[in-house]
């Protein structure tokens, strides 16, 4: 496994509210906005985390689950538990995205995008 420090990744509004969250939950160390004057497009700079002296990488996987064939969506009794609680989905709202812990906590659902534990 290539043991990347830093990832490039184009910047969109969810890429850099899917990275905040990641953040907040301490999957990545941080991020940033890069503007490149040649490509006149901005990408967003993610460092990843790593832990322990063998540099293993803190997200163990990430699974896509809402595709453009198949939306998936949940309703707020339906909120999807990843691993009895150590990861964490990441849900598309009415109110922004967020993950499936706040989602619960304000009462929503909406379409679930991701999981990553």
């Amino acid at each position: 496994m290539v043991k990347h420090q830093i990832v490039q990744v184009p910047l969109s509004r969810m890429s850099k509210s899917i990275a905040q969250i990641l953040k907040e939950e301490g999957f990545i160390e941080d991020f940033e906005v890069f503007d490149t004057e040649l490509e006149n497009r901005s990408h967003l700079l993610i460092s990843l985390k790593y832990k322990g002296r063998l540099r293993e990488p803190v997200i163990c996987k990430m699974e896509r689950i809402s595709k453009p064939g198949l939306r998936v969506y949940a309703s707020t009794k339906k909120l999807p538990k990843v691993l009895n609680g150590l990861g964490i989905a990441i849900i598309s709202t009415s109110k922004g995205i967020m993950t499936n812990l706040k989602a619960k906590e304000l009462g929503i659902g909406g379409e679930v995008l991701c999981y990553i534990w």
